[in-house]
């Protein structure tokens, strides 16, 4: 298929290569001309503003806007509604909160444009290879006619159509919200070897809890890659940013009156290690880091 990706960071431009290897034609628009560079090597057409965008796809074009939540989706959405023609199609595959997504829909549905918001998880491998995505959208029958593209780029049984507009992604803030309480335990339990009478390797201890035992699991694995790198994290401060989706898990359970006190606690503490170093923080730290390519803080 024809498809424009507007945004070429980490997620984006391995979302780019994951759609050209599966014989999609992809349109890369970002603001960054290296990053456009970029694209075209991977052999994805390039162009420079979104009114390009629009001209350079066949219709219905088909629009992935792979960009931070908050204002810089929000404007191009925006800017799409007016931009695009009836029965064209906006995917939001960033990690924007399910409200603004239902706004989105909102605003695109008055000029006939269909909206799909979109979950993505895996970090940047998933997006490169075998990804993972929840995708909402109230037309389904146009859904059907874009699975194609999810079917080739996700990881079998990896995607999942979740029903109306703003359902892919509150399911994906929830995803998020297990993601920082399962990440929390595996840090405080290194952080209890850590503290112990034994010397334990690190590296070695993931390793063997990847392989059998009952917590195995991607996180754990990337435990291990990152005490290959350090083995005690001592280039990394312990501090744990978060960018928004724990608290909005917490918020939304609030709100229904759902008991959530594991992600509840893990935000909590992600606020706490803003204050001080915390070897919990450095392993959450680095987790972040192997998985998504986020930011860590170096020590000196």
């Amino acid at each position: 298929m024809n498809v424009a990706m507007i945004g070429l960071g980490k997620m984006g431009i391995n979302l780019c290569e994951n759609l050209i290897r599966n014989n999609n034609q992809v349109v890369a628009f970002d603001l960054n001309e290296n990053a456009r560079q970029e694209a075209e090597k991977l052999g994805a057409k390039s162009v420079a503003s979104l009114e390009e965008v629009v001209i350079a796809l066949r219709k219905p074009r088909i629009v992935w806007v792979m960009l931070p939540a908050g204002k810089p989706t929000n404007e191009t959405i925006d800017r799409l509604s007016k931009l695009l023609d009836k029965d064209d199609i906006v995917i939001d595959g960033g990690n924007s909160f399910y409200k603004d997504s239902l706004k989105h829909n909102q605003i695109l549905k008055a000029q006939g444009i269909k909206f799909f918001d979109c979950g993505t998880s895996g970090g940047k491998s998933g997006a490169n290879q075998n990804g993972n995505f929840m995708i909402g959208g109230d037309d389904y029958q146009t859904f059907q006619y874009i699975e194609p593209i999810f079917k080739g780029i996700a990881m079998k049984d990896g995607y999942l159509y979740t029903g109306k507009a703003g359902s892919g992604h509150y399911l994906k803030m929830v995803h998020n919200g297990i993601e920082y309480g399962m990440m929390e335990a595996i840090a405080e339990g290194f952080d209890v070897l850590e503290h112990s009478q034994f010397k334990y390797d690190n590296e070695a201890v993931a390793k063997v809890w990847s392989n059998g035992s009952v917590i195995r699991g991607w996180l754990m694995e990337l435990a291990e890659d990152a005490f290959s790198k350090d083995s005690d994290l001592e280039n990394i401060k312990g501090i744990m940013h978060s960018s928004g989706e724990g608290q909005w898990t917490l918020d939304e359970a609030l709100k229904l009156q759902v008991p959530t006190p594991v992600i509840g606690m893990s935000l909590m503490m992600r606020y706490r290690s803003l204050e001080d170093d915390t070897f919990t923080g450095k392993v959450v730290s680095a987790l972040r880091n192997e998985f998504g390519g986020h930011a860590i803080d170096k020590t000196k």
